[in-house]
C-alpha cells in the first residue's frame, strides 16, 4: 500500500480513539504470547527461514495432537491422547488457571493394547524411523517405547496383565511396531498344608 495512506487504513482499522489503543494493546499481547511460547518450545520444533527480501521468519512445528477412543473390557470408554503437545494449565488473569498446550520434545505415538487370552499385543505407530533406532524396555506389567533420532518418540504403556519379559517377539513394518508378549502363568496363591 501507498505510504501516503493514513496509518489506520494501512493497518485495516478505523480511527476510533480508544479502540485503536485497544487493538494496539491486543497486538502487543499477542507478540508477548508468541515470545513466551517460543521460549518454552523444544529447539527441534523451531526453525528460521530467510525470505527473498532478506528478512527472516520463524516457523514452529510440526505439532501433532490427537486422541483415540475405544471401549475398555469393563464397558467404559478409554480415551488415549497422542502427539507432541500436552494439555496443561498456566496462571492467567486474576490468578485463575487457563488451559494451555505445552509442546514436548518427543512425540507420543498412537498405541493400541490388545488383551488376548494368553498374550498381549501392542501396536505402535512410529512413522519415519528405522528399526535399529527403536528401543523397548519391558517389565512385568509395563512397556516403554523410545526413539531418539531425528524423530523422537516416547511412550510408557501400562499392560493389562503381568507378562513374561523373556517371551517378547517384535516386528516393525511400514511404520508400525508390533510387540507380542506372553502372559505369565498364574502362580498358586498358597500351598495346602497336610495335617496328620
Amino acid at each position: 500500500m501507498s505510504d501516503d495512506m493514513p496509518e489506520w487504513f494501512r493497518r485495516g482499522r478505523m480511527p476510533f480513539g480508544w479502540m485503536d489503543k485497544w487493538f494496539s494493546d491486543f497486538d502487543q499481547m499477542f507478540e508477548h504470547m508468541f515470545e513466551d511460547m517460543a521460549k518454552g518450545m523444544p529447539k527441534e520444533s523451531m526453525r528460521e527461514r530467510r525470505l527473498s527480501d532478506g528478512s527472516t521468519v520463524r516457523q514452529f512445528g510440526p505439532f501433532v495432537y490427537g486422541y483415540s477412543m475405544s471401549m475398555g473390557p469393563d464397558g467404559k470408554p478409554v480415551v488415549q491422547e497422542f502427539g507432541n503437545v500436552k494439555a496443561s494449565k498456566r496462571p492467567g488473569l486474576f490468578g485463575m488457571d487457563q488451559p494451555a498446550l505445552e509442546p514436548t520434545e518427543a512425540r507420543e505415538p498412537l498405541v493400541d493394547v490388545i488383551n488376548e487370552a494368553e498374550q498381549v499385543r501392542v501396536l505402535a505407530e512410529l512413522p519415519g524411523v528405522e528399526k535399529p533406532e527403536i528401543k523397548t524396555t519391558i517389565a512385568e506389567n509395563s512397556l516403554t517405547i523410545k526413539v531418539d533420532s531425528t524423530r523422537k518418540y516416547y511412550k510408557e504403556v501400562e499392560l493389562p496383565a503381568d507378562i513374561d519379559p523373556d517371551s517378547s517377539k517384535a516386528s516393525y513394518n511400514n511404520g508400525v511396531l508390533e510387540i507380542i508378549l506372553r502372559k505369565q502363568k498364574a502362580k498358586p496363591k498358597g500351598r495346602e498344608i497336610r495335617i496328620d
